[in-house]
Formats: C-alpha cells, structure tokens, sequence
C-alpha cells in the first residue's frame, strides 16, 4: 500500500472525525465518548506537530497529533499524542509511519519526550509504540471511569535520544 504523510489541515476534518469516532466507538482508544467538533479538535493539538496518512486517491487512513502537557515552561519539551487509523487501513504500517513523522516533527522542534497513554487491552498500539521507540513507564490502575466501569491505562513515553 502507497501512503503518503502529509500535515493534517481543515480539508482532513471530516475522516479524521470519523477515524477519531470508530476508535471511540470500539471501546478501547480512548476515555471520550463522541469525538470533538473541528474547532475543538482543531483548538486542542498543535499544529506542527500533526499529520494524516494518505493512500494514493487521497483517502484519510489514519492521523497523529499532539498537544501541549503543560503550559508550564519546565514542560516545554513535552508533549501527549494520539495516534488512529481506520479500521480498514490496520496491520499496514500506517500507524508506525505516522509516529515516525511526529517523532521527526518533535525532535525538529527542540521536544525531547513524547508521552501516551493506552488502555492495556489495545495490545496492536502498545506493539506499534513499542517499535517505533516506546516504553512503558508503568500501569496507572482504576485512573477513570469508561462506560461505567473502572479502566487502567498504560503510561507510555519516547525520550528522543538527539534532543538533550
């Protein structure tokens, strides 16, 4: 499969949204329970730090994005992402080519940690993290209620071994 990475821009919105709902909808990407409007969305990640997976129509395949911890300058260096991709574009390296483009990104821009945390049962995200450079920090039990039940999530963190 061709792919393309390109920055996420307005012209995304509607996939990405979709993308963003199917993961919500199958139980185990997230905390939310719909996905944001594009203004919330849009408003919530930084936009350098961004990117979508394109196949050769131009179809959205998937997307990654970051945001910022902390305003706090300590932090400055640090940032939390998101990583989905569309259930018909799965096992096809579409999410390691994502986070090598982020991970390119951050490192470009001075960041020297990139961090995420993922429920235990979405075992094909911690694997894909784990390639692309990832370690688990440690488990964060009974963090929050998902649907009315208690859920762990997995701390994960890149350090960038360039940025010091």
């Amino acid at each position: 499969m061709s792919i393309t990475i390109t920055p996420l821009t307005d012209g995304h919105a509607d996939e990405v949204l979709a993308i963003y709902q199917a993961g919500i909808d199958e139980g185990n990407a997230t905390f939310e329970t719909t996905a944001p409007t594009w203004a919330e969305f849009d408003a919530a990640r930084l936009p350098e730090h961004r990117f979508a997976a394109l196949d050769t129509g131009g179809k959205v395949l998937g997307w990654v994005a970051a945001t910022r911890v902390s305003d706090r300058c300590a932090y400055a260096g640090v940032v939390e992402h998101s990583v989905y991709v569309h259930p018909g574009a799965r096992a096809r390296g579409v999410a390691g080519q994502l986070l090598a483009a982020l991970v390119e990104s951050t490192e470009a821009a001075g960041i020297w940690t990139i961090q995420s945390g993922i429920f235990p049962e979405n075992a094909a995200s911690l694997a894909v993290h784990a390639r692309a450079g990832f370690r688990v920090i440690g488990t964060r039990e009974r963090i929050g209620r998902h649907h009315g039940a208690w859920r762990d999530v997995v701390l994960l963190e890149r350090r960038s071994p360039s940025v010091t």
